[in-house]
Formats: C-alpha cells, structure tokens, sequence
C-alpha cells in the first residue's frame, strides 16, 4: 500500500504542470506564430488522429488567407503562452458572406496544456471580441471526433446546426456546423 502511494505522488509531482491563473497569457500574434499554428495543427491531428497533409493544407490556407488581409478592427488571433512557450491559439474572422457573423477558427491546445481550462479560455476570448465588434453570431466547423472541443462549445451555448459525412485528411469524418447567437 506504501508503495502505492508513492507511485501516486511520483506520477502527481512529474506529471504535467496544471496551468496557474496569471501565469499563462494570451496576446495577439506575431511574426512566426502563423507558420507555427499551420506547423502545429498538422503534427498533432496527424499524431492524435491520423489525419493526413490536406488537413495541413487547409489550415495553411486559412492561416494564410488571415494573414494576408485581416481586419483588426473585426478579426484577431490569439497566442496562449506560459513563460514564452505557445500553448495554444485561435482565431475570429469575419464570415465571408455575413458581415454580421463572425466564424471561429483553428482552436488548438497542447496537449501538456490540455484539461486545465485553456481552450474555454481562448474560445470565450473570440466572444468576448466578437461582442465587441459588433458580430450577431459566430459559427464554426468541426469534425465529430473532436470530442474536448465539441465539449467546449456546447458548454459555452453553441448548438449544432448541420453535420455532414465526408472523406476529409485520409479518414472517414462526420463534419459539424455549429453555431451562437450573441
């Protein structure tokens, strides 16, 4: 039984840091935050899903597409970081064909940040922002198998507005349109 014990407090004291309030910030991007968030998002859904390099490319495209022509004023990207690591990030642009709506983008958490509130952190950011600039409602796409995301925006008052099957990044998926009036 000692034993045990101490198995479980060398697996408390080694495991992942949990995330302490003030510590972790969120700011907007900079240089070499977007090459990291394409980077990022393609190494990860490859590892944890299989997903292969046109997952990659159309975050690429997305990430592109905000760079090149954003409006501060309506869109922004956030960099979750602790002591100068990233540890996360997200963005709200504005829907193409809806100035009154704001579509949620490329929320991703690391995992060793996973679990501590970061990623309700970030989404409840692009809220708080789309408030302010005026936005009616944001809506998002996902995939069914993002269950901790899914989780979040339920939790925060999105609903799910469509679902369709597709062949996506190498896998069968089940894609998801969800959706918040502010």
């Amino acid at each position: 039984m000692e034993l045990v014990r101490s198995l479980e407090t060398a697996e408390r004291l080694l495991g992942p840091e949990p995330l302490r309030p003030g510590v972790v910030v969120l700011r907007s991007h900079r240089p070499g935050d977007l090459g990291w968030i394409v980077e990022r998002h393609g190494a990860l859904y490859a590892q944890e899903y299989a997903w292969d390099e046109r997952f990659e490319a159309l975050v690429a495209s997305v990430v592109a597409d905000f760079g090149r022509a954003h409006d501060p004023r309506r869109e922004a990207c956030w960099i979750a970081e602790r002591d100068g690591e990233r540890l996360g990030s997200v963005m709200l642009v504005r829907e193409a064909k809806d100035e009154t709506r704001a579509r949620l983008r490329l929320l991703l958490v690391e995992p060793a940040a996973r679990g501590a509130g970061l990623g309700k952190l970030l989404v409840e950011t692009c809220l708080t922002f789309a408030r302010s600039a005026g936005y009616g409602s944001v809506v998002l796409w996902t995939q069914s198998v993002l269950l901790a995301a899914r989780d979040i925006y339920a939790r925060l008052g999105f609903r799910k507005v469509s679902e369709e099957p597709h062949a996506g990044y190498g896998k069968p998926l089940v894609s998801e349109t969800w959706e918040l009036v502010l």
